[in-house]
């Protein structure tokens, strides 16, 4: 469904206002007017009148390497489109293509790929790629190839972003490495988002890693020195750094749902970015799939490398919001602000993550169990629930 669309007697959300229950047109993939009784003819209608409908911005995965049998890393356009195409039924209208440790070779065909992929109007958008790796720790490498992981190169990471055309947008790193401080400093400069992750940082070295510009935390408590009372670590420092952002992974098999509640309890809406971190077995049935030449079992577990190493998820930004709102008792609004809000902002992107006249219109439709029925991408209906 495409052309002008009528959403009509649904609840509309935004971070920062009192829910209502009006009126959304869409014209040329913007939303062009909100208000109660929308006095407007339209190409399509959709009406939630008795459905209990709710309308969010779409939601914004900053952080996914697979999805549908396809992985980033495959660096091909088949690729990225397949995963593209399979991430509006949960919800997600844009997401950062996420790469991992690998051979530089093997990162840079990526990096090539994803420079020349334009994308299409069926699909969630990619937004920019996200580099995890290969500048981290080997002592929290976790399902990272350790043969792969390299020193932080200010040179190699700006040849890469030439290759990219400029599409990196975030880059994890561990800052206690060799350069790592260096790297994080010039980096920030030039508008990356840096990212403390796989890292055996201590309290001090996360603090002076924010100094120099580190703006966030890859997937909080997973593959980051743990809370100690007498060295609160990489997990203490970036719960109580106010100027850093955390990606959670709510799927109860990474986080705990308490560990969960705890991040929310500290960092409160505001600082949380919801991600999925989902490999290529998102989607499909329990197996053995292949992670960076590493076999995963998934199971209903979760993904595990053969010494049970966790290895990414199979988890669906759907899936993520209601386990948030189910622990936290959050608002709506909080919702909005943890899964497009916050990434929006972090990213600089001014027309994504708002519902207002101008925004581009990627929005997810939900019923009251926050359960997706419809998912729009520019404008275009991509998903229907059946």
């Amino acid at each position: 469904m495409s052309g002008t669309i009528l959403i009509s007697n649904v609840t509309i959300v935004n971070y920062d206002q009192d829910v209502f229950i009006g009126d959304l047109y869409l014209e040329g993939g913007k939303i062009a007017k909100v208000g109660k009784r929308l006095r407007v003819k339209a190409q399509h209608t959709i009406d939630g009148t008795s459905k209990g409908w709710i309308v969010f911005p779409g939601y914004i995965d900053m952080h996914i390497h697979g999805s549908d049998g396809f992985d980033v890393m495959d660096a091909t356009e088949e690729a990225l489109q397949g995963i593209a195409r399979s991430l509006p039924k949960e919800g997600t209208t844009s997401f950062l293509a996420t790469t991992m440790t690998q051979s530089i070779d093997v990162i840079e065909k990526t990096l090539q790929t994803a420079a020349a992929y334009k994308g299409g109007l069926d699909e969630a958008e990619m937004l920019g790629i996200h580099v995890e790796g290969p500048y981290i720790s080997k002592e929290r490498a976790g399902a990272q190839p350790l043969q792969y992981i390299i020193e932080p190169s200010i040179q190699q990471f700006l040849q890469w972003q030439e290759i990219s055309e400029g599409r990196i947008k975030q880059i994890t790193v561990a800052p206690e490495v060799n350069n790592g401080f260096e790297f994080i400093e010039a980096v920030s400069k030039v508008g990356i988002v840096v990212s403390i992750g796989h890292s055996d940082a201590k309290s001090d070295e996360v603090e002076r890693a924010v100094l120099l510009g580190a703006k966030q935390a890859t997937h909080l408590y997973n593959q980051m020195r743990p809370f100690h009372h007498r060295e609160p670590g990489v997990v203490g420092d970036v719960l109580l750094e106010d100027d850093l952002k955390v990606e959670i992974i709510a799927d109860f098999i990474h986080s705990h749902p308490k560990s969960v509640k705890f991040a929310y309890r500290l960092k409160q809406a505001s600082r949380i970015i919801l991600i999925t971190d989902a490999m290529r077995a998102k989607g499909l049935e329990y197996g053995v799939y292949d992670l960076g030449g590493q076999a995963v079992k998934v199971t209903e577990t979760g993904a595990h490398l053969s010494d049970g190493t966790l290895a990414g998820s199979v988890l669906t930004m759907e899936q993520a919001v209601k386990n948030v709102y189910a622990v936290t008792k959050c608002s709506l609004q909080e919702l909005v602000s943890m899964s497009s809000n916050n990434a929006a902002r972090q990213l600089k992107l001014p027309l994504k993550g708002y519902i207002n006249p101008g925004m581009d219109a990627d929005l997810v439709i939900l019923d009251a169990n926050l359960n997706v029925q419809k998912t729009i991408c520019h404008g275009k209906v991509v998903f229907e629930k059946e």
